[in-house]
């Protein structure tokens, strides 16, 4: 089954580069897309979504991200890397898009819409479908460089018919672990090892943008034991259509 709750743009940075994310629609080209996928290590639908979010992450079109929750606890596992803000932020999701609850897994495409995250026909669908729409979209200039403990992104561009709707546009940064492999020893998956890619470790908000020229500057500390990376997302008001993604 699947797991429900009760009801209740982007850059992932290496460590060891500086980089640069290149505007969407410059040169024919179109931003990858952003995937979500919310899981957990309770969860025994969970694993083949795991794997089909790996096989994503290797693709240049997309950017994939796993958010482990931590509401499935209670079914005789702790899950090691779910976490508090993972769970909030699926949540504002679900109201977002307009349902009952959380369920997993849940694969939140382009922060606009949803699809069970073990399918991988229709997860792949989607993807394509989001692709194509980003090709279409005004190009935003959205780029970021990590130095010395301290982040600085720089955005450009006319704010879109979403940011018109919402007011304002939200940049939140991540940091990540890009690999981690866990042996479970109880609940549902019990004596399975499940490996997880891109694993958001905290989330932050880092100021808004509604159009124009923007520059933010913020220090922030890498550990390689828990987070080897940084992620950050540019989204219509704060859980709406992402605006920017690169890697």
């Amino acid at each position: 089954m699947i797991f429900r709750a009760a009801a209740f743009s982007f850059v992932i940075l290496n460590l060891s580069a500086a980089f640069g994310a290149a505007a969407a629609g410059e040169s024919g080209h179109s931003q990858p897309v952003l995937v979500e996928l919310y899981t957990s290590q309770g969860c025994s639908d969970c694993p083949p979504a795991d794997e089909i979010l790996v096989d994503l992450s290797r693709r240049s079109d997309v950017i994939a991200l796993s958010f482990p929750i931590t509401y499935w606890d209670m079914l005789g596992w702790r899950d090691t890397l779910a976490t508090a803000s993972n769970t909030d932020r699926q949540k504002a999701y679900a109201e977002a898009l307009g349902r009952a609850g959380t369920y997993t897994p849940q694969l939140v495409v382009d922060g606009i819409e949803d699809v069970v995250g073990n399918r991988r026909h229709q997860v792949l669908s989607a993807v394509t479908r989001h692709y194509a729409l980003r090709r279409e979209a005004e190009p935003i200039s959205f780029s970021a460089n990590y130095a010395a403990q301290n982040l600085t992104i720089e955005i450009s561009g006319a704010a879109p018919q979403s940011i018109a709707d919402s007011g304002t546009a939200t940049i939140w940064v991540m940091r990540v672990l890009g690999h981690a492999a866990v042996a479970v020893e109880e609940g549902e998956n019990k004596n399975r090892m499940l490996v997880y890619t891109n694993i958001v470790r905290d989330i932050r908000r880092a100021g808004s943008w509604s159009g124009g020229d923007k520059m933010l500057s913020l220090p922030l500390a890498l550990d390689p034991s828990n987070y080897d990376g940084v992620a950050i997302i540019m989204q219509s008001g704060e859980h709406g259509q992402v605006l920017a993604a690169a890697f």
